[in-house]
């Protein structure tokens, strides 16, 4: 069996190398990730067997079944797929730019800031304005606070070390606006605040599906353009630039890329923690540390993690829906110190 494989254009414009064993991971995870698809409308308090599943899919199931698959357990299993690997994605391009394997969305403040506008739109505009504006707000906090941690970052270029370090500032300012906006607000809305702080996929809806699939579908490649830039920027600053790699210019994109990721992500499901860590470096264990491949493998892997969480968190403890946020947070926190152990020569 060859090692590798090459794949080029007719008009070797474009040609990329795949390790052979890479390849036989992706297509475990896809085939992972497909039965998720079908097992995770299966369970619940309604058992419905996978062929029952299939066919309600393809349009030939029960009336039943079809509300329960269609319009209840699939949409959700698809938002949990899509944000896992959102989360999974933004989370492998922090990693990247920073050169910091502890980087992470909502370590380094960019969830911390789509959760404050967020919370400040269910205290102050839940009322007046409509919910679907949420969404929006989660994503633009994300957005606005990304840009104040580069600004302040930026001397003569903005540093791996200088960009974590502010986030992590950053961060935990965000988390105390949130708290005292919490403690400030009736108890109706604290109580929604709490539940969509912890991260759940209660209540996902196509609209959700929709909106996260575009954003996956449009972003990834976008990232995957940028494969080149990253694997240089791992090696150092002056040896990127060395080769042509534009920098400073491509950290800012990509920042920008894994900001919209985990904004959205927040935005659909709440302030779910520790995937975007957790994700990649599963993935580096499975295909090594070639971007592209690194990047399919982080957000399926991503997808697979949040749907475990909250496949656990629906069926275990029914009829209570324990948010999924709490099952993450309950691996991530664990696995969080032992990266800081495993890495302490480093800081």
């Amino acid at each position: 069996m060859k090692k590798s494989v090459t794949f080029r254009n007719k008009k070797n414009t474009v040609s990329f190398q795949l390790e052979t064993k890479t390849m036989l991971m992706l297509g475990l995870l896809v085939f992972f990730v497909l039965l998720a698809c079908i097992t995770g409308p299966s369970l619940g308090n309604k058992l419905i067997s996978p062929l029952e599943v299939v066919k309600t899919i393809v349009g030939q199931g029960t009336g039943g079944n079809e509300f329960i698959v269609m319009q209840s357990r699939l949409p959700r299993t698809l938002v949990s797929l899509l944000v896992g690997a959102a989360l999974g994605i933004s989370g492998l391009i922090l990693q990247g730019i920073v050169r910091n394997p502890l980087a992470a969305p909502d370590i380094i403040g960019v969830t911390g800031g789509a959760s404050v506008f967020a919370v400040a739109f269910l205290t102050y505009l839940a009322g007046s304005v409509s919910i679907g504006w949420m969404p929006a707000a989660a994503i633009t906090g994300a957005l606005i606070v990304s840009v104040f941690i580069y600004t302040m970052a930026w001397k003569n270029g903005v540093t791996p070390i200088r960009l974590v370090l502010i986030g992590i500032g950053i961060s935990a300012i965000m988390s105390a606006l949130t708290t005292f906006m919490i403690v400030v607000s009736s108890a109706v809305t604290a109580s929604q605040a709490y539940l969509w702080l912890t991260g759940s996929i209660y209540g996902a809806s196509w609209e959700d599906v929709y909106t996260m699939s575009v954003l996956v579908l449009i972003l990834t490649p976008l990232a995957l353009i940028f494969s080149r830039s990253l694997n240089s920027q791992q090696l150092g600053d002056e040896v990127a630039l060395g080769v042509g790699v534009r920098v400073q210019k491509d950290r800012f994109i990509l920042l920008g890329i894994s900001v919209v990721l985990a904004g959205a992500a927040v935005a659909a499901v709440g302030a779910i923690g520790f995937v975007g860590l957790i994700a990649p470096h599963i993935a580096r264990t499975l295909v090594g540390r070639t971007f592209g491949s690194l990047a399919a493998a982080s957000a399926l892997t991503g997808g697979l993690l949040l749907f475990m969480a909250d496949l656990t968190a629906r069926t275990i403890f029914y009829p209570i829906d324990i948010p999924a946020g709490v099952f993450t947070a309950g691996v991530g926190a664990p696995f969080f110190l032992y990266l800081l152990f495993k890495n302490r020569n480093q800081f």
